[in-house]
């Protein structure tokens, strides 16, 4: 068997792949760990779903392995380190998801800023408008990209911050975005977009300290891994009206349990990686994994180049300078 394929994938591409390798579809063997690290024993390609850890342990009962594709764009559990020991190229595919990801922000600030009233000088509570408020963007990824695109277009001024960019670099005018520091970021802006890249470095990046500078009445959408925050930060500034709400699409298991900081919170709203995950960015994905796959597969080991990622991904804005 050259290609096991465990997350279920559009009927053509299927069918295409299935006309250049010989390929196996099991989606049950995501819950059945055993079976899985069984079959890959002969496999040369591997399809995953995000919910399968793609680890030294399962690296070593794939001896043949050459290369994992994963559709989502969340490479939380893949340990891109023993990828490159084992020479296992991962492909993933983050362009494919970023228009997706950015209309889902998009459509959560509007719901947010409407739903969500603030007091008028007049003494009504009413909502906001998307066009006369200031959006931070946290993390230059490519769905903050295509923010940059779809916010001016209502008249929202944007701006942004990076952990690892600095405010000369050109490619915040490249895309049409005002650099600032994250505290100013806080202070100045409405509506907080976070869909920074998650690294083990960045674990409480948004905590006490920069939650406390939140402007009044800001609102914060995340597409981001949980982690970057701090949970009982988080909680406090959601009682305390610091922020006057959020809404996570990903949240690590177990954090809303009793007993939990952001137990109970009605001004959290919380959904199941909804953002990335439409028809066409899935068809997108699908294609982009099935043509590397088939491109790597069909190179002889002995002449393939190892990559840590595939073309699709753009871990952040260094890269794609890069690949310019």
């Amino acid at each position: 068997m050259t290609l096991l394929i465990v997350e279920p994938l559009e009927i053509e591409v299927m069918q295409w792949l299935s006309e250049r390798h010989s390929v196996q579809f099991a989606p049950e063997l995501a819950a059945e760990p055993a079976r899985l690290l069984e079959a890959l024993h002969q496999t040369q390609g591997l399809i995953l779903p995000p919910n399968v850890s793609v680890d030294a342990a399962l690296l070593r009962s794939a001896p043949r392995l050459r290369v994992v594709g994963r559709m989502s764009s969340g490479g939380e559990n893949i340990d891109l380190a023993a990828c490159r020991a084992a020479h296992v190229e991962v492909i993933r595919s983050l362009t494919a998801t970023a228009s997706a990801e950015a209309e889902f922000m998009v459509g959560a600030l509007l719901a947010l800023l409407r739903r969500v009233p603030v007091q008028g000088s007049d003494g009504m509570w009413v909502g906001r408008e998307l066009g006369c408020v200031t959006v931070g963007l946290i993390g230059m990824t490519p769905a903050a990209r295509m923010l940059a695109q779809l916010l001016p277009a209502f008249g929202t001024r944007v701006v942004g911050y990076d952990p690892s960019l600095h405010q000369s670099d050109p490619i915040w005018a490249q895309w049409g975005i005002e650099p600032l520091p994250l505290r100013e970021l806080m202070e100045h802006s409405e509506g907080v977009c976070v869909q920074l890249n998650y690294f083990p470095r960045y674990r409480g990046l948004i905590g006490e300290r920069v939650l406390s500078f939140a402007k009044p009445g800001q609102v914060l959408v995340s597409i981001a891994h949980s982690a970057i925050f701090d949970d009982a930060a988080l909680a406090d500034a959601l009682r305390k009206g610091r922020l006057l709400a959020a809404w996570f699409d990903s949240l690590e298991p177990g954090l809303q349990e009793p007993g939990l900081p952001l137990h109970g919170l009605d001004n959290l709203q919380v959904t199941p990686r909804l953002a990335s995950t439409t028809r066409e960015s899935r068809t997108r994905a699908a294609w982009g994994v099935a043509r590397r796959m088939d491109e790597i597969l069909a190179t002889p080991p002995e002449v393939a180049e190892f990559r840590a990622s595939g073309p699709a991904e753009l871990p952040d804005p260094a890269s794609e300078r890069r690949w310019r």
